[in-house]
């Protein structure tokens, strides 16, 4: 079984496979791990600070296709990052799609503007930021609900965190 977690920056994504891990013994991949390991080896111009959509044009070839290798020997991977498009189905034969899982994290307006400070405070949880100067409460929101538009338009799964951070995921 293959799991994708994707969501906005500070949603949680790390964490839940970290979870994931931990409880199903999945190994996971960070695409972030694989963007940074290609941007220091220098086999590619992009940045850190290039845009979303140029590190998902590069990055997503290369994790769809660990993601086939992955499949067609039978093991299990945990995926995680922003860098999954909401198009990733079209990539796949429907033999492939039967053994991937889909998750977005959202967070409400709401759930941010209540809870900013514990969202701040929970972002090194699992790994440590060394720049997080672009966690503004505006950006969150933004971010958010910029998921959630494109998660509602490719009538993608996700998980709605509103009124208190619960996310539980059964892979069984």
């Amino acid at each position: 079984m293959i799991v994708l977690i994707t969501g906005a920056s500070h949603t949680g994504k790390t964490v839940l496979a970290q979870k994931l891990l931990e409880r199903y013994h999945f190994p996971y991949l960070s695409i972030d791990h694989l963007k940074m390991g290609l941007i220091r080896s220098g086999h590619t111009t992009l940045t850190p600070e290039s845009g979303d959509e140029a590190l998902t044009d590069y990055l997503w070839p290369i994790v769809r296709e660990m993601i086939k290798t992955a499949v067609e020997n039978q093991q299990n991977l945990i995926v995680e990052g922003c860098y999954i498009p909401f198009g990733w189905q079209k990539d796949f034969a429907p033999e492939y799609r039967e053994q991937i899982r889909f998750y977005c994290l959202v967070m409400s307006r709401g759930y941010i503007e209540t809870h900013f400070r514990e969202i701040r405070e929970y972002a090194g949880a699992v790994e440590k930021r060394l720049d997080d100067g672009g966690c503004t409460m505006e950006n969150v929101c933004r971010d958010n609900a910029e998921f959630l538009e494109k998660c509602q338009a490719y009538h993608a799964e996700y998980i709605f965190i509103d009124e208190e951070y619960q996310v539980e995921v059964e892979l069984q």
